[in-house]
């Protein structure tokens, strides 16, 4: 793995923006993985700063993102689908044909789960997918004892997962209880994965990905077996746990 390490968040939404932004431009037609949460809006908010300053086209782009929450519609301020919009899709020139997220409405998830993977393989897989860390260990939405071989599947969320997302929502009860996400396996067929942590609450997670063994205990211990992994993380997050 290979880490980058800055100081601060803003410094590192400004090393993934520069590291997305370098394959946007000489790769052309690519299928970029994205991730939702606290994590990414930095990064989100420079590549639309540099689409309005510098022209960089996604015309060519098309997303996958990791999950979507089981019971809220596209349209749900809290949904996945309406983040995606607010803090990235509705100011660049992607074609939002291109953009694509979990149903989280489907009346059969199973088979949504099956559609979603047919189509990431179908598009000829990620190139590359952006990630944060839970606090568990967590890749997407697959919490600890998920196994490595999961595809595209509906997960139960765990308290913490939903405590750590419940300042999102007006009440703890309002936080959706499953959602849709890709698998480990899934992840782990993208060509390259970015990995973004920062914040001291991470740096225990950090810690335990960099010393720990691979355990599905701890699910972004896998990236360890993934041959082409950038972490970029500040200074808090590296602060030892």
């Amino acid at each position: 793995m290979n880490i980058i390490k800055v100081e601060s968040y803003d410094e590192m939404s400004q090393k993934a923006a520069e590291l997305i932004i370098e394959k946007v431009k000489n790769v052309g037609r690519m299928n970029l993985g994205l991730a939702t949460g606290g994590t990414p809006k930095g990064l989100y908010q420079k590549l639309v700063e540099d689409h309005k300053a510098n022209g960089t086209s996604y015309k060519e782009v098309t997303t996958f993102n990791l999950d979507e929450y089981v019971g809220l519609s596209a349209t749900h301020p809290n949904s996945y689908n309406d983040y995606m919009n607010r803090f990235l899709f509705n100011h660049i020139n992607i074609d939002k044909s291109n953009t694509h997220l979990p149903n989280g409405l489907a009346s059969d998830l199973e088979k949504e789960c099956k559609r979603y993977e047919a189509n990431i393989d179908a598009s000829g897989g990620i190139d590359l997918q952006v990630l944060g860390i839970g606090e568990n260990g967590h890749i997407g939405f697959n919490e600890p004892g998920t196994s490595f071989d999961s595809r595209t599947h509906v997960v139960k969320l765990e308290e913490s997962t939903r405590k750590a997302n419940s300042r999102y929502f007006q009440a703890m009860d309002e936080v959706p209880t499953h959602a849709i996400t890709m698998g480990i396996a899934t992840i782990m067929k993208s060509k390259e994965i970015l990995l973004l942590v920062s914040g001291a609450r991470k740096a225990k997670a950090m810690h335990r990905l960099l010393n720990g063994e691979v355990s599905s205990a701890f699910p972004a211990s896998i990236l360890k077996q993934h041959r082409n992994v950038t972490i970029v993380a500040d200074h808090q997050a590296r602060s030892g746990g």
